[in-house]
């Protein structure tokens, strides 16, 4: 885990094993109202000029981890149901 006060640079590499399950397209837009490009910038620690040194504020990491956690909670419901 990382310090509150980081920004989270390394996001792709942390979330390998799901980067091409989910459509970062609807959860970029459903859980930050913003664009899979924007997203994908985050993930890839850029800026949203493309530039280096971008990457995820502390509030955004926060953000990102409680949506995953909701996600998963919504794919176990679901698979609960069958």
């Amino acid at each position: 885990m990382q310090s509150s006060s980081q920004v989270l640079t390394d996001a792709k590499t942390r979330l390998s094993d799901i980067l091409m399950t989910i459509s970062w397209r609807e959860f970029a837009r459903s859980y930050f109202g913003k664009s899979s490009s924007w997203l994908y910038h985050k993930l890839d620690g850029k800026k949203s000029d493309g530039s280096s040194g971008g990457g995820f504020s502390p509030d955004e990491t926060e953000k990102l981890r409680q949506s995953l956690l909701d996600l998963s909670e919504r794919i176990s419901k679901a698979a609960s149901s069958l």
